[in-house]
């Protein structure tokens, strides 16, 4: 297992076929996870078209993340986690200026992953909404929006298999409500 310390993020190469399995080891952490292609950084991981495809909200076992080409680029192929977002972007400066007034100013899962990513050629502009590896977001009845603790207890795993040659963009969530006021570490493994 290879650790992300809190509030970072790093980048790293999956080959199709390669098997990413991402853990929770101390519980209550949230991970934003991007895909992108390694033959084109403009192929990206798309919440919309995942949406579209898998014809639901709630991704889990079974479940294909796909690309703004509308191909797949990841597959769930085991989830013990409660819960996953998939709706709401990746934490910045400007997040922590709206909702952390109170709070020092972090450059968030944004700023980890920019910087992170910059080498495969992906630009800050370019970053999409991310795949919120254990992230608990409730939606209401009259579609109100809720960030509440993650519900993962320690050893909480997700395992995806690539459908294509990727970089993985992983972070440590930086946000306070996300990750119910305090920040651990994100563990990952690549097999295959």
């Amino acid at each position: 297992m290879t650790r992300i310390e809190p509030r970072t993020g790093t980048a790293f190469e999956l080959s199709k076929g390669q098997v990413l399995t991402v853990t929770d080891p101390e519980g209550g952490q949230v991970s934003d996870l991007l895909a992108v292609s390694r033959a084109d950084p403009a192929e990206i991981l798309s919440n919309g078209r995942t949406f579209d495809y898998e014809e639901r909200i709630m991704l889990t076992t079974g479940a294909r993340l796909w690309s703004n080409r509308s191909n797949p680029m990841l597959t769930i192929l085991e989830d013990t986690a409660p819960a996953h977002d998939f709706l709401l972007t990746p934490c910045s400066k400007d997040t922590f200026r709206h909702f952390y007034p109170d709070k020092p100013v972090h450059r968030g899962c944004f700023g980890n992953l920019a910087e992170a990513l910059e080498p495969y050629g992906v630009e800050p502009d370019d970053i999409p909404t991310a795949f919120n590896v254990f992230m608990n977001v409730p939606v209401a009845g009259d579609g109100a929006l809720s960030v509440d603790p993650p519900q993962s207890p320690p050893g909480t795993f997700t395992r995806f298999r690539a459908e294509m040659d990727l970089v993985i963009g992983l972070t440590a969530c930086a946000a306070y409500a996300s990750n119910g006021g305090t920040f651990k570490p994100i563990d990952y493994n690549v097999n295959g």
